[in-house]
């Protein structure tokens, strides 16, 4: 007899181990399909509220980074402190395998295979069919029976093109970074800072980044430009980091979504989550936060269905995650397509980052992942500052 589960969780990175780990703690039997052999790039940076959020142990985090320093076009750095709190840095491949861990110990079953396509049995129940290899090699087809499926298997998401109208419709920045060893008693190397670059011969479109890992460092850059060599870039990053002569443990790239796709769910029984639903923030790039809150939301989602046998709960997936983070996701985007167009506009928005007000506001609400309103007129001086260095008032 085949098995069937009530949850089959395609992927097992942040967003897919949340959402099984979320099922399982609640009873349910859950599948997580879990892709083995690829790390995603990715700075690693997490905000307190996910350590507080998802109850992450402090033995995952390598660094803690107090300040930011933001480098402009023409070599204007400000350094941003992260007052009474710190970004804790992961590696993402002990990071991910923890969340995984996890979600087994509290119930989940771990199958390592490669998702290949969804089908529907007579009785109406979809099948999950996956790849597995057989020790030779080779590769055997398995598959599952599933009353519901989480598609959490990354940027341009199999299941989202099998199952969910308009997956196409979104955009890509295209990530690339190099994995190195941090240099021992440098004075250039602040184990404690995250350097932020914007400048176009890095990327014309995005930034680039240097960040602490402990005893390694992540250096990256990304782009929506498919043209414009990523590896040139970031060999001209440690560069100009100094961190030319480091050696280099590896070197990964892969499609970011940077915009939430329209529709999350075909209305029946396949939800996304993750990378596979676009919850990548425009401007920053992070998704490590997003990705598990879409994840829980997703599993939040499908457990009504469950419970209700009412398959139009798992529009609640997406209705919550944009009530709470939309309204970031469209200033973000807004920033990107403004300060990011030119190198005159990226040396104005370093500048306008040396503002107190700017950056109290900007810590806050990263740290506490909502727009924060305590303060409406820092909110207002923001305003007129941002229009005296639009129209050139303030020198950079």
């Amino acid at each position: 007899m085949d098995t069937t589960y009530d949850v089959v969780v395609v992927g097992a990175g942040p967003a897919g181990a949340t959402a099984a780990n979320e099922l399982a703690q609640n009873g349910h039997h859950v599948l997580m399909l879990d892709r083995m052999g690829r790390i995603k790039p990715c700075g690693g940076a997490i905000p307190p509220r996910l350590i507080k959020d998802f109850e992450i142990p402090d033995h995952l985090l390598v660094a803690k980074s107090r300040k930011a320093r933001m480098i402009s076009p023409k070599d204007n750095r400000v350094d941003i402190p992260i007052e009474g709190g710190f970004v804790g840095m992961v590696n993402r491949n002990e990071f991910d395998e923890w969340l995984r861990q996890r979600a087994v110990g509290h119930g989940a079953h771990r199958e390592q295979g490669t998702f290949e396509r969804l089908t529907q049995d007579m009785d109406g129940v979809r099948r999950v069919h996956f790849g597995v290899r057989d020790g030779r090699d080779g590769m055997q087809m398995k598959s599952v029976r599933a009353r519901f499926v989480v598609g959490a298997d990354g940027a341009k998401s199999e299941v989202a093109k099998q199952a969910i109208e308009g997956a196409e419709k979104t955009k890509y920045v295209f990530a690339y970074h190099e994995i190195v060893k941090a240099p021992a008693a440098d004075p250039s190397h602040d184990p404690d800072r995250c350097d932020v670059y914007y400048r176009g011969s890095l990327s014309p479109d995005f930034y680039g980044w240097v960040f602490p890992h402990g005893d390694t460092m992540s250096i990256g850059t990304g782009s929506a430009d498919k043209g414009y060599s990523l590896k040139s870039a970031v060999t001209r990053l440690r560069e100009t980091a100094g961190l030319g002569h480091v050696e280099t443990l590896r070197k990964e790239g892969a499609p970011i979504p940077i915009k939430p796709l329209p529709k999350w769910d075909n209305e029946r029984d396949v939800v996304l989550a993750g990378d596979a639903a676009g919850v990548v923030a425009p401007a920053s790039g992070e998704g490590i936060y997003y990705a598990m809150v879409g994840g829980r939301f997703a599993a939040e989602a499908v457990r009504e269905c469950l419970l209700s046998g009412n398959p139009q709960k798992l529009k609640l997936a997406r209705k919550r995650f944009m009530k709470l983070h939309g309204q970031v996701f469209w200033v973000l985007g807004i920033m990107q397509y403004f300060w990011y167009i030119n190198d005159k506009r990226r040396e104005r928005f370093v500048k306008i980052c040396e503002d107190k007000d700017v950056q109290k506001l900007t810590f806050d609400a990263y740290m506490n992942k909502e727009l924060v309103r305590k303060d409406p007129m820092a909110h207002v001086r923001i305003f007129f500052k941002d229009l005296a260095h639009l129209f050139g008032m303030i020198r950079t």
